[in-house]
C-alpha cells in the first residue's frame, strides 16, 4: 500500500487517464476525490472503487471559484490533503489559422491556469502534509503538432510551471511538484476523437511502426502505474522533474522509412 491513508484529488477523473489514476490510488490505499464534468460517469467510477474510498465533485474548472471549491471538498470530507493530480484538460485540435484570442484563452484557462489555481488553493494543506503535486502534461509540450497548436502551448506552459514550482514550493514548503508527459494514450475520448476525424472503428489496431513501435499505443493504466511513484513517499525529495512516457525517444529518434498514414 504505497499511498496508505493519503488523500488525493484527481481532476478529470471521470474517464481516461484520470480515472485510471484514481483507481490505482485507491488500490494503493488512498482516498480520492473524483472530479469532472460528467456526473453519470463520475458516479460509475465511485461505484467501481467503492463509496467508502471516494467522493464525487462535479465542477467546471473554468468557472470562477471552481479550484477552491474542489480543494475545499477534499478538506470537508477527509480533513486533509496529501496529493493533487492536475489531469483535467481540453484536448482539442487547432492551428495558426483557426486559433483566435478567445479560443487560446479558453484552452489556457483549463489546461494551464486552472492547475495553477488548484495548486495555490491546495498550498496550505499540502504544506501541512508535505504533499505532492503531479501535473499531467503531454509530449506535445516540447513543440507539438501543427494541428495541436493551442493544446501544445498550454502544455508547454504547464511544464515550465512544474519546473518553477517544483523548486520554489519544495524549498519553501516541502511540497514536491513533478510532471508526467504522456505520449499517445488509448483513452475512451481518444478513440472517439479519432473516429470523429474519419478514422475507422478499429483505427488503433495494427498501427504503423512510425506511431507505435510496439504495435499498440499506451494504456491509461500504464500511465497510472507511473503516477503512483510521484505521489508516494518513495520518490523521496525528487521534485521539479518531467517524465516523458512514450514508446520512442522524443529527442534523437530515428523513424522508420514507412511513414504510411493510419487507416
Amino acid at each position: 500500500m504505497r499511498l496508505k491513508d493519503k488523500v488525493i484529488v484527481v481532476t478529470g477523473s471521470t474517464t481516461g487517464i484520470g480515472k485510471a489514476i484514481a483507481i490505482r490510488c485507491v488500490q494503493e490505499g488512498a482516498k480520492v476525490v473524483i472530479h469532472g464534468l460528467e456526473e453519470d460517469w463520475g458516479r460509475q467510477v465511485v461505484e467501481e472503487i467503492g463509496k467508502e474510498n471516494a467522493v464525487l465533485h462535479i465542477d467546471d474548472l473554468e468557472a470562477d471559484g471552481a479550484p477552491q471549491r474542489l480543494i475545499d471538498k477534499a478538506i470537508q470530507v477527509y480533513g486533509k490533503l496529501d496529493g493533487l493530480v492536475n489531469n483535467a484538460a481540453m484536448v482539442v485540435s487547432s492551428n495558426i489559422k483557426d486559433t483566435d484570442k478567445a479560443y487560446l484563452e479558453k484552452v489556457l484557462a483549463v489546461n494551464t491556469i486552472a492547475p495553477f489555481l488548484l495548486i495555490k488553493a491546495a498550498l496550505p494543506f499540502l504544506a501541512t502534509t508535505k504533499g505532492a503535486v503531479l501535473n499531467i502534461g503531454s509530449v506535445n509540450a516540447w513543440s507539438g503538432e501543427p494541428n495541436l497548436l493551442a493544446y501544445s502551448i498550454s502544455k508547454g506552459g504547464l511544464m515550465t510551471m512544474t519546473r518553477n514550482l517544483g523548486d520554489t514550493l519544495f524549498r519553501e514548503h516541502g511540497i514536491k511538484v513533478n510532471q508526467i508527459n504522456p505520449g499517445w494514450v488509448l483513452t475512451e475520448t481518444e478513440i472517439q476523437r479519432k473516429k470523429e476525424h474519419g478514422l475507422s472503428d478499429t483505427w488503433y489496431e495494427g498501427l504503423p511502426d512510425m506511431y507505435a513501435p510496439s504495435g499498440r499505443i499506451i494504456l491509461p493504466k500504464e500511465i497510472a502505474a507511473a503516477a503512483i511513484f510521484w505521489l508516494a513517499d518513495e520518490s523521496g525529495p525528487v521534485t521539479g522533474q518531467v517524465m516523458d512516457l512514450e514508446q520512442y525517444p522524443m529527442i534523437g529518434r530515428n523513424p522508420p522509412k514507412d511513414t504510411s498514414t493510419i487507416k
